[in-house]
């Protein structure tokens, strides 16, 4: 599955993690990644402000807290460096993090826009990109995000987005009922698959009709759970334990991929057999993943932000789609499972964590 991104619509290291610890470890290594990211940022502080009044501004608004974001920030800084901006030497960020809590997305966004920054990144889904459009309609903005841009209201085509919005968007909602297929080829004897989706998700109800047309076909039964906080984390897996619904298949949602090690531990601890859209999750210890590469999608929302801080018209770049979409399987979490995959399973993989 190669990387391809066509104008209308990361290869991680294997990790072989112990069994136990392996959300605390996943986390130290985020951490760590993210603090070397913004290490050189004390370098150039000074020199920053002293040019603030001829250097662009980029407001980037974000779901999340930095350290869980590091991996997507530093794709992002390297599409801008693809076209001539190093952070702190020609182009400065304003940050904007909601920190998990995605209702205050909206007001940090209108704060952006209360700046003088010259457009606004909207990363990281739907919420996102909607919260910028409604509360920053004034700014230039480039989004990323997993959905359908203009299923959402996001933009009015793919192609011509229109007005001061464009952006990136991969396929990790489109493929949901994927990956329900796949938990059924690792579970052909199991009656009932649990899926759990985020109720406040703008994309949960067509993710879940798409799914419910998938188990149709695959002549399985479906028990849907919904979980929107992380207190509500723990009872999707004990209710898919105690009620054997065989495997536990997640929609696809920021929310939950940003929570990658605490979904894998409970996975884990549970003993579920489980499949998320990040690749961070059998990193962390979990089962399988199937989604969109965020890597590339982050990377390409860089890449246009750049292109129109060199003069380009938000309304002449087309969204982007991102078609790369990678599989993962963990061997180990399937041997402390009890599970072993198929060879079909194995050979269609982007990535085999042994």
């Amino acid at each position: 599955m190669g990387d391809q991104a066509m104008p209308v619509g990361a290869n991680m290291a294997s990790t072989g993690f112990k069994a136990l610890g392996h959300a605390r470890t996943f986390d130290r290594i985020r951490r760590r990644d993210f603090l070397a990211l913004l290490g050189g940022a004390a370098a150039w502080t000074h020199q920053a402000g002293a040019q603030r009044s001829t250097m662009p501004v980029i407001g980037y608004l974000c779901p999340e807290s930095p350290v869980p974001f590091a991996s997507r920030l530093k794709a992002f800084h390297d599409g801008l460096g693809e076209t001539g901006y190093i952070v702190g030497r020609n182009v400065a960020i304003e940050y904007q993090w909601a920190d998990g809590q995605y209702k205050k997305l909206p007001a940090l966004a209108a704060d952006l826009a209360a700046r003088n920054v010259d457009l606004i990144v909207a990363p990281g889904g739907a919420p996102v990109a909607l919260a910028a459009k409604a509360s920053a309609a004034n700014k230039t903005i480039v989004f990323e995000m997993g959905g359908d841009p203009v299923q959402l209201g996001v933009v009015d085509s793919l192609s011509r987005p229109g007005g001061n919005i464009t952006g990136v968007s991969s396929l990790s909602v489109e493929v949901s009922r994927k990956r329900l297929e796949f938990m059924h080829e690792l579970l052909p004897t199991a009656a009932t698959l649990a899926v759990v989706a985020n109720p406040t998700s703008p994309t949960a109800n067509s993710q879940l009709e798409n799914l419910r047309s998938a188990a149709d076909f695959l002549g399985v039964g479906l028990q849907i759970l919904q979980a929107s906080n992380e207190q509500e984390f723990e009872p999707v897996f004990s209710v898919t334990a105690q009620k054997s619904a065989g495997g536990l298949v997640f929609t696809s949602d920021p929310y939950f991929a940003f929570r990658s090690g605490q979904l894998a531990e409970l996975a884990q601890r549970y003993r579920v057999p489980a499949i998320t859209q990040s690749r961070d999750f059998p990193v962390a210890g979990g089962l399988m993943s199937y989604g969109g590469d965020f890597a590339q999608s982050h990377r390409r929302a860089g890449v246009y932000a750049g292109r129109i801080l060199n003069g380009e018209k938000p309304s002449n770049l087309p969204v982007q789609l991102v078609t790369k979409v990678e599989f993962l399987v963990n061997l180990k979490a399937a041997k402390l499972l009890g599970l072993e995959f198929s060879p079909s399973l194995i050979s269609g993989a982007d990535e085999v964590i042994e």
